[in-house]
């Protein structure tokens, strides 16, 4: 069909082995999170707040993979962006529902397609930016 676009997305499965890898390296730290996996359209598929992760940390890490989702790009990332461009460095926030521009979301790439992204909330973002990466430590090991 010439008018319609097919995309892959992250699977439920694969969405859930992301969240319990980044609930085991967070269990190994004296924080908790809140650990959002969305599909490649920014929709949550999987989501774990773990006990005493504070409430807004919810919000934060789903608003994380929907900017990574969106962007294709790291969250933190957005941050050398705005401050590289004034015009934007004011526009964006307003402009641009759920932006975050702080570190822990991160896309979700398999075969060199964005299939989703990780976001992760709950401590200081190079906090979160590790246990975004030990969540996507999994599709890394995927054959």
């Amino acid at each position: 069909m010439p008018h319609v676009q097919r995309r892959s997305s992250v699977s439920d499965e694969l969405a859930w082995q992301i969240v319990r890898a980044a609930d085991e390296a967070a269990k190994g730290t004296d924080k908790r999170f809140a650990v959002a996996v969305v599909d490649e359209g920014g929709h949550l598929k999987a989501f774990l707040r773990q006990d005493g992760a504070k409430l807004n940390a919810v919000q934060v890490a789903q608003d994380k993979a929907y900017t990574a989702a969106s962007s294709g790009m790291p969250t933190q990332k957005w941050s050398e962006v705005l401050d590289a461009d004034p015009v934007l460095k004011t526009a964006a926030p307003t402009a641009i529902d759920r932006l975050v521009g702080m570190g822990g979301g991160l896309p979700i790439v398999v075969d060199g397609e964005l299939v989703g992204a990780i976001g992760v909330s709950g401590a200081h973002w190079t906090d979160d930016v590790k246990i975004a990466e030990a969540g996507l430590s999994v599709v890394d090991a995927k054959p």
